[in-house]
């Protein structure tokens, strides 16, 4: 009985996450059809710009198995691939909980403690944060000074925090406080060090790998692009940071292209820049998607050969 109730669960998860991925994106692709501006198409960039957002997403998963392992919870890369990607597609359901929620259940499927994946997924995402507003800091503070006089202290802030924060982890006591807090548990053990670190450093590099997709996604769709490769890493990471922290807001819908606009119109023009931020959208429902589709797959192909 129990089994079919989380398997129902499961099913019911599935069908509303990808009901609202089908709508983000046909809105999404309508806003981009109707932007007044020069298209063009460069396979080359726009490949390049794919395929390094997906290298970040391997980055991350091995970065998530680590941590697992420093639970004492083996998971092999395939299972953790799907794992990691289809509970991805959770942030696109109003509310914050629903990826982490997702990889709990699917963990546990495949002999992991779901107290693990959870705790897993909250130390990583705490990382994402931090390290994404020092990264924002630190590559666009002008443009972040010049969009919002006052704001730029705020980022440097967050990512002193992020830096504290991941030091403070380090000590047991505090990692566990940091999980009974979220209800995990004062009796759950540290991950280590070495897990934590990989961490900070996977969540680093992911934000300049992300922002270099979105400079060469700029180079595959606009005429004549003059985004540099710091003011794009500089705008993905703050504008994707506040679209995380803001809770009402799937996926960082609206928040995060409101932001990308506010950052680069200056520099490519208004109507260049709203097309850039919905295109940079469309790009990540697709390499989301596209991430998402063989595991999907051979998920059903194994269920109709049982």
């Amino acid at each position: 009985m129990r089994e079919h109730a989380l398997r129902f669960a499961r099913w019911g998860l599935a069908l509303l996450i990808v009901a609202f991925v089908v709508r983000t994106f046909q809105r999404n692709w309508q806003d981009l059809q109707a932007q007044p501006v020069a298209w063009t198409l460069r396979p080359l960039p726009a490949l390049g710009s794919v395929l390094l957002v997906w290298s970040m997403y391997a980055m991350l998963i091995e970065a998530w198995r680590r941590m697992l392992a420093g639970w004492g919870q083996e998971l092999a890369p395939f299972p953790a691939a799907r794992i990691w990607v289809l509970s991805s597609l959770g942030k696109y359901i109003p509310g914050k909980v629903w990826a982490i929620a997702g990889m709990a259940l699917m963990a546990r499927e495949v002999g992991v403690a779901a107290w693990a994946a959870t705790a897993s997924a909250i130390f990583l995402q705490a990382l994402a944060v931090g390290t994404g507003a020092a990264t924002a800091a630190i590559a666009g503070g002008p443009a972040l000074e010049a969009y919002r006089p006052g704001v730029l202290p705020w980022f440097w802030l967050a990512g002193a925090l992020a830096v504290a924060g991941v030091v403070a982890l380090l000590h047991p006591r505090v990692s566990r406080g940091v999980l009974a807090l979220a209800g995990m548990g004062a009796e759950v053990p540290t991950p280590g060090a070495g897990p934590i670190v990989v961490g900070l450093l996977s969540n680093l590099l992911a934000w300049v790998g992300y922002g270099l997709a979105f400079w060469l996604l700029a180079a595959a769709v606009l005429p004549a692009s003059s985004l540099q490769p710091a003011a794009a890493i500089a705008a993905f990471a703050a504008s994707y940071v506040v679209g995380l922290v803001t809770l009402i807001a799937p996926g960082g819908l609206v928040v995060r292209e409101a932001l990308l606009i506010a950052m680069l119109s200056g520099r490519l023009g208004l109507g260049p820049a709203t097309a850039l931020a919905i295109a940079s959208r469309v790009l990540l429902t697709i390499t989301e998607l596209g991430a998402a589709v063989p595991f999907l797959l051979l998920r059903r192909r194994h269920a109709r050969a049982v």
